[in-house]
C-alpha cells in the first residue's frame, strides 16, 4: 500500500441518487479505465478535462452501465496525479459494480481520506486545506461553511507561513551574526531582538486560539439540559428545536435515557442534550438514566439547570447561578410563582406560550461569545470584520514546542538591558526560534 498505488473509490454517498461518481486515482488509471470503458476512443486517448459517453465492461465482458467519464492528466487534477472520474447511474449496486470492475482491472480500493491525503503529498494543497476538506463536508452551520471554505482557500495557510518566512529571516540574521563575526555583521539584542519575536509570538497566540474556536464550529457546543422531573426539560428540547422530539408527559420519569440533537443558533451548531430528571428512585432503569445525567453533565461545555416555578424549590436545587457555564431557567412563566422562588435570580420562561425563549437563546449565544463555558472552549464571533476561526492541524498538535519557545523568549526578553548576558541572547534566540521551526 503505497503513494504509487492506484486506488479507487465511490465518491458519492452511500445510497440511491441519479449520479454515483467513482474515482481513480494513480499512475495506471487511465490505463485500467482503458479495460473497462468503450466509447468511440479510448480514455487514453481523450484530451484531459473532456467528458464522453461510453458504457462500462466487467471482466467477463458483462455490460454493467452507460456513463460518462473523463480524465485529468497530471497535475492539473485534484490529487496531483492522473485522475479519472466515472458518472454512472446513482444505484447502489450499478455503483458498487463499476468500483468491482475497477479494482479487477488493477486499482485498490482507497482508504477514506487518500484522495485528499495525496492532494497534501503531491503538494497541490497545504494541511491546512487538507482538514478544511472534511469541515466543509461536515459543515452544519453558514459560519461553519464560511470558516472551513476560507481555510480551504488558503488563508490559515497563508497566515502560518507568514509567521515560518518572518521566523527565518529573523533566524538566517541571527545565525549569520554568529558564525561570521569577522564579516562585520552587528548581532540584534535588547530591544532590536526581542522586539520582532514578541510580535511573532503574539501572532502565533492568536492562531493557537483559533484551534478552539474551529472546534465549536466542527463539533458544537454540548449543552446539557437538567434538573427534576417534570420541570419541562423535554418542552424546553422540543421548542428550541422547534418540533416535538420527545414525548411529553405529566407523569414523572417520563424521559430515562439522554436524547441528543442540534439546532442552529446564529451560525453555532447547538448539541442540545435532555437527560433523565432527578430525583430519589427505587427503579433500576431511572437510576440508570439518573446516572448517564450526571455524567452529561460533567462533560457539558454550558448547563441550563430548568426548574418549574409554580412548585416549591426543590431539595437537590442549590441555585448555581454564580457559574459562569450554568444559566439557570424558571419554567411555567404561565403559572402563579411559588413564594420560594421570590426574588430568586433566573431566566423565566414558558415552553406552553413560548414566552422567554427568545431571551434564553440569546443568553446561550452571549455565554458562548464571552467563552464562559468549559476552559478548552473559545470566542465564537460573527461578523464580517472578524476573524475565521481555524483548525490549526499541525500547529495545534505541538503547543509544546510553542510553549517552551515562549518560556525562553519571556525569560530572555525580561532580562533585556540589565543582565551582562544580554550578548548570549543571540545563541538562545536562535535555539527558540529552532524548536518552533522544527515543530
Amino acid at each position: 500500500m503505497t503513494v504509487s498505488d492506484t486506488i479507487a473509490a465511490v465518491s458519492t454517498p452511500p445510497g440511491e441518487g441519479a449520479i454515483a461518481l467513482v474515482r481513480l486515482s494513480g499512475a495506471n488509471a487511465i490505463q485500467i479505465a482503458d479495460k473497462i470503458f468503450r466509447g468511440k476512443e479510448l480514455p487514453s486517448q481523450f484530451a484531459s478535462h473532456m467528458q464522453h459517453l461510453g458504457e462500462i465492461f466487467s471482466a467477463n465482458d458483462q455490460l454493467i452501465d452507460q456513463v460518462v467519464l473523463s480524465i485529468h492528466r497530471a497535475p492539473a487534477s485534484y490529487t496531483g496525479e492522473d485522475l479519472v472520474e466515472i458518472s454512472c447511474h446513482g444505484g447502489t449496486l450499478v455503483s458498487a459494480k463499476v468500483l468491482e470492475a475497477c479494482l479487477r482491472a488493477g486499482a485498490r480500493a482507497a482508504r477514506p481520506g487518500e484522495f485528499t491525503e495525496r492532494a497534501f503529498l503531491n503538494g497541490k494543497m497545504d494541511l491546512t486545506q487538507a482538514e478544511a476538506v472534511i469541515d466543509l463536508i461536515r459543515a452544519r452551520t453558514d459560519l461553519a461553511l464560511r470558516s472551513a471554505t476560507e481555510q480551504l482557500e488558503g488563508r490559515l495557510g497563508d497566515q502560518i507561513g507568514k509567521i515560518r518566512d518572518e521566523l527565518i529571516a529573523l533566524l538566517a540574521h541571527i545565525n549569520a551574526s554568529i558564525d561570521f563575526p569577522e564579516e562585520g555583521i552587528a548581532p540584534d539584542e535588547g530591544e532590536t531582538l526581542c522586539a520582532p519575536l514578541d510580535s511573532i509570538r503574539e501572532e502565533i497566540a492568536g492562531l493557537l486560539a483559533t484551534a478552539d474556536q474551529g472546534r465549536v464550529l466542527r463539533e458544537g457546543v454540548r449543552v446539557v439540559i437538567y434538573g427534576a422531573t417534570n420541570a419541562g426539560k423535554s418542552s424546553l428540547l422540543n421548542r428550541l428545536l422547534g418540533y416535538d422530539r420527545v414525548i411529553v408527559s405529566d407523569t414523572h420519569g417520563t424521559t430515562r435515557d439522554t436524547i441528543e440533537e442540534t439546532v442552529n443558533l446564529d451560525g453555532v451548531p447547538i448539541r442540545l442534550l435532555d437527560t433523565a430528571g432527578l430525583r430519589a428512585s427505587e427503579s433500576e432503569l431511572e437510576s440508570e438514566g439518573i446516572a448517564r445525567t450526571e455524567k452529561s453533565l460533567q462533560l457539558a461545555d454550558l448547563r441550563l439547570h430548568i426548574a418549574d416555578r409554580s412548585v416549591p424549590k426543590p431539595a437537590h436545587f442549590d441555585g448555581r447561578t454564580g457559574e459562569a457555564n450554568e444559566i439557570v431557567v424558571l419554567n411555567k412563566s404561565d403559572l402563579p410563582e411559588n413564594k420560594d422562588w421570590k426574588n430568586f435570580t433566573a431566566l423565566r420562561i414558558s415552553c406552553l406560550t413560548g414566552e422567554g425563549l427568545p431571551q434564553l437563546q440569546k443568553e446561550i449565544l452571549t455565554r458562548i461569545r464571552q467563552q464562559n463555558l468549559r476552559p478548552r472552549l473559545g470566542i465564537v464571533r460573527s461578523g464580517a470584520d472578524s476573524p475565521e476561526p481555524g483548525n490549526l492541524a499541525g500547529v495545534r498538535c505541538d503547543r509544546s514546542g510553542y510553549g517552551i519557545a515562549r518560556g525562553r523568549g519571556s525569560h530572555w526578553c525580561g532580562r533585556r538591558g540589565a543582565d551582562s548576558r544580554l550578548r548570549l541572547q543571540p545563541v538562545l534566540y536562535r535555539q527558540m526560534i529552532n524548536c518552533i521551526l522544527k515543530r
